[in-house]
């Protein structure tokens, strides 16, 4: 279980080369050591991220092969997770950001997306929902996007993929009040991470480190939905009520 002072014994990232997922995990170890398990496509090149865990004080770290689209498979990855035990943190932190203007125009890309970012995200929550049902507690993160609250043109493949999980952990998060079990929708703006490397910072942009911060604070005060700059939560509130002939003249 997650202790009084906020640490995990046992902590899942699905998604185990995310930057922003490692930033997350490497702030909860800074509270004591934790068993930390990685779970990606190609989870024998996770040495990187294995070394990263290590240096922030995991007491052990264990790889999982987990492909995000291949959903059959998805049962039996997470039951072999919890093989060693019950998972106290689980964070969903797997996803494709993509060129929205090949996306929108190829659907091979387009379908991609939907599947990794929405898809393999409820297939996943649906089975962690699951196994910390049945263990009494846990917790489980998952990065969204402000999409969340509005899609923009300029990546709404994208965004749209993040509104669909955005509205399916926020009322699973419902569906499972009262069973010990907790879920924080997580609405960051850019972060400055690898997926962001090359790209000019936009408004409101953070570094992962504070988002880490301000992710497992969030966690501490068993919130359900986090915007990691507060700002984005008026600005998207009043963008979502303008008409679109308004929205098209902005530089979004």
């Amino acid at each position: 279980m997650i202790d009084a002072v906020g640490k995990p014994q046992t902590i899942l990232l699905l998604g185990g080369a995310s930057d922003m997922g490692l930033a997350v995990v490497e702030e909860f170890l800074s509270r004591g050591p934790a068993r930390v398990i990685l779970a990606a496509r190609g989870a024998e090149d996770l040495s990187d991220a294995t070394a990263r865990m290590n240096a922030a004080g995991a007491s052990a770290v264990d790889t999982v092969e987990f492909d995000a689209i291949d959903f059959d498979s998805h049962p039996a990855v997470i039951d072999r997770v919890w093989e060693k035990g019950d998972v106290d943190l689980a964070i969903v932190a797997f996803g494709v950001l993509g060129d929205n203007e090949q996306q929108w125009q190829n659907q091979k890309l387009a379908v991609q997306a939907a599947q990794v970012n929405f898809t393999g995200a409820v297939s996943v929550g649906v089975l962690l929902a699951e196994k910390m049902k049945k263990q009494g507690h846990g917790q489980i993160v998952a990065f969204s996007t402000v999409a969340g609250e509005m899609v923009r043109r300029s990546n709404f493949v994208y965004g749209s993929t993040k509104a669909g999980l955005d509205g399916f952990y926020r009322l699973l998060g419902e569906a499972l009040r009262g069973t010990g079990v907790n879920i924080l929708t997580v609405r960051p703006g850019q972060v400055r991470t690898n997926m962001t490397k090359g790209l000019e910072d936009a408004p409101l942009t953070v570094d992962k480190e504070d988002a880490a911060k301000a992710i497992a604070k969030a966690v501490d005060n068993k919130k359900t939905l986090i915007w990691v700059h507060p700002l984005f939560q008026p600005i998207m509130m009043i963008l979502k009520h303008l008409p679109m002939w308004v929205i098209r003249k902005l530089p979004l």
